[in-house]
């Protein structure tokens, strides 16, 4: 994208409050004067909120003593939201970049053991934990974790809604869970203990790829966790697999996937496809003074051909595609979805995706905001606001989740293994592949996931795009 000469028109054009610099601002508020000013210029919903609004303040001055009404940034980020948990669920702000520029990568404090969280069937306090899958080379299975395994107990005490969050997620380096007998979804305790130990890893995404032959049709499978843009390569080389294979079908498991990268989800929509290069596949809608005057060719994400190095697309040319999603699927997730729906057939077997349509950028304490030169030395606070919708080709999208085509939930009790024909999500979309019947195979009664290992993590539920790299 062509941001330079925009942004500065963008930053000269609206400037912040008369004739202000950034650097002019107190030391003891230069923090929250980055919070006003960088929401003020990017945020979606800016023109929602009178205290970002252009007119707010008539003098530095008068910006400078509401800014020292707040003693900690997270307060005045937070007070600058629209309609926080309803319709901006997604902004948050962090004291450490360098950390949150990791996550992006897919490197986190992690024991390999990614997890959900589930109410008990019966008693209303009690939750538990099930395996989703294990990270390789982590501590977890190194270990013996393995997917489907169940616990109840966190340093010998029985996991509730109240305390799972300060028990899982602590800054601990480690921590015990007790192996628990599912027991039609009211987990028993056994005497089985585990101690798993955190450690910093990057996660390659692509988890499985590998192509299953059901008499005789190749059917291309893809268990994909992330858009995360330094591993695309790999996932081109998935690609390269699947046409070596013959792959004439492709089933893309996005069941934990909680999204990332825009760049990402293009390359993976030409991936599929290939027929559609630089056509429309998705366009930004940015908040309104922005819009303004923004190049409309630089809001339009187009399906490219190649990614970093000039390196070619491998693409199948598919004309259908099939997803498997559940709550856990979010913003990127939904958005390749959203997009190829106007192009190919595309079908999701599992359950509704979680509704994330919004996308985000980082923004630092810098002149220009989206990039960090000449960054403030003084303190590393960094910002992740919601900046811009997304919509397909056809300016929509799916604000409260894609609806499955073939509604299945998953079974704690029955997981089945990840990539295995007989996996009970990916055998019902082979089953939807082979047949057509869209009959959908609900559980004998259905326990609720309030939580999972990834929302403990910055990038949670993400969809970024990025203007600038240094």
């Amino acid at each position: 994208m062509k941001f330079y000469k925009l942004l500065l028109f963008f930053i000269i054009l609206f400037g912040f409050i008369s004739c202000s610099s950034k650097d002019e601002a107190p030391s003891e508020i230069e923090i929250n004067d980055f919070v006003w000013k960088g929401l003020n210029a990017y945020y979606l919903w800016q023109g929602n909120i009178s205290d970002l609004s252009d007119r707010r303040f008539t003098s530095d001055q008068q910006l400078y003593s509401y800014l020292s009404g707040f003693n900690d940034p997270n307060t005045l980020f937070e007070s600058l939201l629209y309609q926080r948990g309803t319709t901006d669920k997604w902004s948050w702000i962090v004291d450490d970049y360098v950390a949150l520029e990791q996550s992006f990568q897919g490197t986190t404090q992690t024991t390999g053991m990614e997890f959900g969280v589930v109410k008990y069937r019966s008693q209303a306090e009690n939750v538990f934990g099930y395996v989703r899958y294990v990270i390789p080379g982590t501590d977890a299975a190194d270990k013996g974790i393995t997917r489907g395994m169940i616990f109840n107990e966190v340093n010998g005490t029985q996991l509730t809604e109240s305390n799972y969050r300060s028990l899982l997620f602590s800054s601990d380096s480690s921590f015990t869970i007790t192996i628990a007998d599912y027991s039609t979804g009211n987990p028993t305790p056994t005497a089985t203990t585990i101690t798993l130990t955190k450690s910093s890893y990057t996660e390659n995404p692509v988890h499985i790829a590998k192509t299953l032959d059901i008499n005789g049709q190749k059917i291309g499978y893809l268990m994909y966790n992330g858009f995360t843009s330094n591993f695309d390569a790999q996932l081109n080389q998935a690609f390269a697999q699947f046409k070596s294979d013959g792959a004439t079908e492709l089933v893309v498991d996005l069941r934990y996937n909680g999204g990332g990268s825009v760049r990402t989800a293009t390359r993976l929509g030409s991936m599929i496809t290939g027929q559609f290069t630089n056509e429309v596949f998705a366009k930004q809608l940015w908040n309104e003074k922005y819009m303004s005057v923004a190049n409309p060719e630089s809001l339009i994400d187009r399906f490219p051909n190649t990614i970093e190095n000039n390196v070619a697309i491998n693409s199948l040319n598919l004309t259908k595609i099939y997803f498997i999603t559940t709550k856990s699927s979010a913003s990127a997730s939904e958005l390749i979805i959203n997009s190829l729906t106007p192009y190919i057939d595309t079908k999701t077997v599992g359950t509704t995706t979680h509704g994330k349509y919004a996308g985000s950028i980082t923004l630092y304490d810098s002149p220009s905001f989206y990039s960090k030169n000449n960054i403030n030395p003084n303190h590393n606070w960094a910002m992740q606001p919601i900046v811009l919708e997304i919509v397909n080709k056809d300016g929509q999208n799916q604000k409260d989740g894609i609806p499955p085509t073939v509604e299945l939930d998953e079974d704690y009790g029955n997981l089945g293994v990840l990539g295995e024909a007989n996996e009970p999500l990916l055998e019902r979309t082979i089953q939807l592949i082979t047949t057509g019947s869209r009959a959908s195979s609900n559980l004998p009664f259905k326990l609720e996931v309030i939580d999972n290992s990834k929302s403990n993590t910055p990038t949670y539920n993400n969809m970024y795009v990025t203007l600038h790299r240094n």
